[in-house]
């Protein structure tokens, strides 16, 4: 009984999991789960009008899509937009590896505060054009197609935040929506240079750069270029319990694949987490889904231990770690990073750990876990204590218009910190040497 119920599960496995890849098919299918999930929990006229007023919000950074359409409604967006990415996906690419799984978890994050179709499709067509433009496959570009889409919320002020007619703002947003895409490839193999790949949300500060231009000429002709978005605590005992369930699959399923034992689990703490790391393709599948598992459930404890609550904005957050638990993070190099952060928060004179804005700069934060898998535990925590206070600071220079702050904060901490960080480790094994 125990052999054929284990047979029915691998094979179940098989039609989601390679060994060292992820098939389409798992997206598609959370996806339907989460639209499901959404149309059982709100009627389906709220959650028409919810969804509604979610596509003509502003979207800007804290724009909580729980609050803005219902929590139905969002799981609504977040599975439409799903459904779309993975289609263009597949389309293009057979097999999911590290990199562009983290890519899809943190669209997926996002669509619960400020990302929908309207505004992150502009996107893909502006790198279409690129792909075009520079002969590169789109492949290979689609990767950064999608977390380009954090810049959305150009897109929604743009088009409804200026009060223009529709027709005259719409063409508007969807042009600079198309011409980001396009833009946003060379510039972010640039700007990988200026961190040395140790802040792993490159795209983040290359788009809070961009977010810092755009707001500058939005500026200069006096266009709105910021809303105060009203937010609330809402959250739903049956959201946690989902995703508590989510991270227990997770877990499960890469257990079961490897054997029902965790077996070589532990060399993933042996790896820094800088970029470019693939978990899936170095450590295979079953460890890889094994750690995105465990850290689903160490980023949902977290938040519950320091009194937060699971919004909109802070699933987001949790999904971007589990997601990026296949492409450089692990519990050995977030811990420090996580500590440093709270420690800071603890002692600033403004906020609380609990609070939304520093739920997000602990998860969000450990963009800077290869700094701690590289200079060790002590160096870590000074990341994150550097990056709590800078993330205080970044977003007001891009006024909201860029999803990834944490990425544009952790871009500064890391080029700030690396270089001193090497002249101390350069010192420490001279001295060894010379003794």
């Amino acid at each position: 009984m125990a052999r054929t119920l284990d047979q029915g599960l691998q094979k179940l496995l098989a039609y989601y999991f390679e060994q060292t890849a992820i098939k389409p098919l798992f997206f598609f299918t959370l996806a339907i789960l989460f639209i499901l999930f959404g149309l059982s929990i709100q009627p389906l006229p709220s959650i028409i009008d919810g969804y509604w007023t979610i596509l003509i919000s502003p979207s800007n950074l804290i724009t909580d899509y729980f609050a803005v359409g219902g929590i139905g409604a969002t799981f609504v967006n977040v599975g439409s937009l799903l459904l779309v990415n993975t289609y263009l996906i597949q389309k293009r690419v057979s097999k999911i590896s590290g990199p562009l799984l983290a890519a899809m978890m943190t669209v997926m994050g996002f669509s619960f505060f400020g990302k929908n179709l309207y505004n992150t499709i502009p996107f893909f067509i502006g790198t279409y054009f690129y792909s075009k433009y520079s002969g590169n496959s789109l492949s290979r570009l689609m990767i950064a197609a999608l977390f380009s889409s954090g810049l959305s919320p150009v897109v929604s002020i743009i088009t409804f935040g200026q009060d223009l007619p529709i027709y005259v703002s719409m063409p508007i947003g969807i042009a600079v929506g198309i011409i980001i895409g396009f833009i946003i490839h060379p510039v972010a193999a640039s700007f990988l240079r200026f961190h040395q790949g140790y802040n792993l949300y490159n795209i983040g500060f290359t788009a809070g750069v961009i977010g810092m231009i755009v707001t500058s000429i939005m500026l200069i002709f006096q266009l709105p270029v910021t809303y105060t978005i009203e937010t609330k605590e809402i959250t739903s005992p049956y959201v946690t319990l989902l995703f508590v369930c989510i991270s227990i699959i997770f877990f499960l399923s890469g257990f079961a694949l490897n054997g029902y034992s965790m077996k070589n689990y532990m060399k993933i703490s042996k790896t820094s987490g800088r970029l470019i790391t693939d978990f899936v393709t170095e450590l295979g599948t079953p460890i890889t889904l094994m750690n995105m598992g465990i850290q689903g459930l160490l980023s949902l404890s977290y938040v519950f231990l320091v009194g937060g609550h699971l919004d909109g904005a802070v699933i987001g957050g949790v999904l971007t770690v589990i997601g990026f638990s296949a492409f450089g993070k692990h519990p050995f190099n977030v811990t420090p990073v996580v500590i440093g952060v709270f420690l800071m928060q603890s002692a600033m004179s403004i906020g609380s750990p609990s609070s939304t804005n520093s739920l997000l700069a602990a998860l969000f934060g450990t963009t800077l876990a290869p700094i701690a898998g590289s200079y060790g535990f002590f160096a870590g925590m000074i990341a994150g204590a550097l990056h709590a206070a800078v993330v205080q600071n970044t977003s007001d220079s891009h006024a909201g218009l860029n999803l990834y702050n944490n990425g544009f904060s952790g871009g500064f901490v890391a080029a700030f910190l690396v270089p001193i960080l090497d002249v101390i480790k350069e010192r420490k094994q001279n001295n060894e040497r010379t003794r």
